[in-house]
């Protein structure tokens, strides 16, 4: 037998506030049951594994061990950074390479970082380019 991922936690401070910005993201509402103050709140994103927030008393002090990369699904990865960065996200690094491939780093409203990847159709364009120019540029 093997496992499933049953949900994705991120330990935050304001559980509420950080579903939130989540849902803008993944475009989905939040749980009608969880309101400002709860210990934990809840995300049922579209083709994705449930995503729990939960309260924690300390704060976020490196790197994130692990992270979700995000590829949008009717933009660009730029349409997509602009429209996280208008809610809340902030810029943390650019990795986009010369030929298109690689990914833009975000970090959450408390500091969580994510990435942007490129659609389906640069992410092939990167690669084609890629292989046309000998570059090893990730996609």
């Amino acid at each position: 037998m093997s496992s499933t991922i049953h949900n994705i936690s991120i330990d935050c401070h304001d559980t509420y506030a950080l579903a939130g910005f989540w849902a803008q993201v993944f475009d989905c509402p939040r749980q009608p049951d969880d309101f400002p103050g709860d210990p934990e709140a809840m995300l049922l994103p579209p083709g994705g594994p449930e995503v729990l927030f939960i309260a924690v008393p300390e704060g976020k002090a490196v790197k994130n061990r692990l992270h979700l990369d995000l590829q949008p699904a009717d933009r660009t990865r730029a349409e997509e950074v602009e429209r996280l960065l208008g809610i809340g996200a902030t810029l943390v690094a650019d990795h986009v390479g010369p030929t298109g491939g690689g990914w833009v780093l975000l970090a959450d409203p408390e500091g969580n970082e994510f990435c942007v990847l490129g659609n389906k159709a640069e992410r092939a364009a990167a690669a084609a380019a890629r292989a046309a120019a000998g570059v090893g540029e990730p996609a």
